[in-house]
């Protein structure tokens, strides 16, 4: 008897590779979908450029070292 496959969970993050204005590379970014709507289209990336700078700026605070601006921003 063939066992049924398991619904799998929706996604909770989308990951996101940043590119800052100094040349350095944050790889796999992560952003949780309810900060992102997808039906907005190229709106996307904006949102999710917001939502990595606001990370960014925690992390400063914590750490007293900032990042430099992003520069681009690709859904992986």
């Amino acid at each position: 008897m063939a066992r049924k496959k398991s619904k799998s969970k929706p996604a909770t993050f989308v990951t996101f590779n940043v590119t800052y204005e100094d040349g350095t590379l944050s790889s796999n970014r992560r952003v949780a979908v309810d900060q992102l709507d997808e039906s907005y289209g190229d709106a996307l990336l904006d949102l999710a450029r917001t939502a990595i700078q606001d990370q960014d700026n925690q992390i400063a605070e914590r750490s007293n070292r900032h990042r430099g601006k992003i520069k681009s921003i690709i859904k992986v």
